[in-house]
């Protein structure tokens, strides 16, 4: 069980330090987070931006670079694909979104011949830290599928599993949730939640416990599940919800975020390498906890 962020970053300064490539670098909160990870040991940066805007922004901060390596390269499109190619090189294990659009960034990772794809299906995973949850409680997907099909769920599910076992949690307790906690034939996310249950009570989905349809009450609360008369072994202590589309799962990142008072770390799962894809509404220690998680599951 991890509880707090603050444990994924203990994890990652156990491993060995990693090179991170950091594309369009000049952004003051990413530079921030930056300076904090590498001050903690875990991460070496290679930025690819404007050099001379990344210099002046690391003066601000107090920020020693001067044995930083620097890419120069002002075009924000260019520096996610010079930044992805560092990783293909083997120059870096860790790639990092810096001020640059989400669809520039992604369109590097996902280009067939020059990007970082490993699988079909690239998925958004973010770890929160709640004050009203015992533990870590991960959440899929709020960034990158918009409308899954079945068969992407299951690549969902099976990219957040793959990110549970490299933090050392071998069997994740994984809640697939909807409006209701019951198949209705009409509403296909509980017909999804019922097969993948039943594809892991079968073993076709393994190193993990999934439970569904759920409605997230349920999920969190063993009360709430009680009182509905549901017997499961994830209610209540669930480590990741998986919503039906990214509708609900952006809408559950920012409440939990600005309404319930919760700290993330966020990654993107899928990729021959961590990607590390945070909100530009996220807090620099927001950002610093995703570095952390990447490198605690490199």
């Amino acid at each position: 069980m991890i509880k707090t962020l603050n444990e994924l970053l203990e994890i990652a300064k156990s491993k060995q330090t990693r090179r991170i490539a950091v594309a369009a670098a000049a952004d003051m909160p990413v530079l921030l987070a930056i300076k904090e990870a590498q001050n903690a040991g875990i991460v070496i940066p290679i930025l690819v931006g404007d050099e001379d805007t990344i210099k002046n922004m690391a003066v601000e901060i107090s920020y020693d670079i001067s044995e930083v390596e620097i890419i120069h390269e002002s075009n924000p499109a260019k520096a996610a694909r010079i930044a992805v190619q560092q990783v293909r090189n083997g120059n870096a294990q860790i790639l990092m979104k810096g001020l640059v659009s989400s669809g520039d960034y992604l369109k590097a990772i996902l280009d067939k011949e020059t990007g970082l794809r490993s699988g079909d299906t690239l998925s958004h995973l973010a770890f929160f830290e709640s004050p009203y949850y015992h533990k870590l409680i991960a959440v899929t997907d709020a960034a990158m599928n918009v409308e899954p099909e079945f068969n992407d769920k299951v690549a969902m599910v099976k990219n957040a599993i793959t990110a549970f076992h490299k933090l050392g949690i071998k069997e994740p307790k994984i809640a697939i949730v909807g409006a209701v906690e019951t198949v209705n034939y009409k509403m296909t996310p509980s017909v999804d939640a019922a097969l993948m249950t039943m594809m892991s009570k079968r073993g076709q989905l393994k190193g993990c416990i999934i439970d569904g349809p759920l409605a997230l009450d349920n999920a969190v609360s063993k009360e709430a599940a009680e009182h509905k008369g549901i017997d499961s072994p994830v209610a209540g202590d669930v480590d990741l919800i998986v919503t039906p589309d990214i509708y609900s799962g952006n809408v559950l990142y920012k409440s939990l975020n600005f309404l319930g008072g919760a700290a993330a770390a966020a990654v993107v799962m899928g990729a021959t390498v961590p990607v590390v894809l945070t909100s530009r509404s996220d807090s620099d220690y927001s950002k610093l906890m995703s570095i952390a998680l990447a490198a605690a599951m490199d």
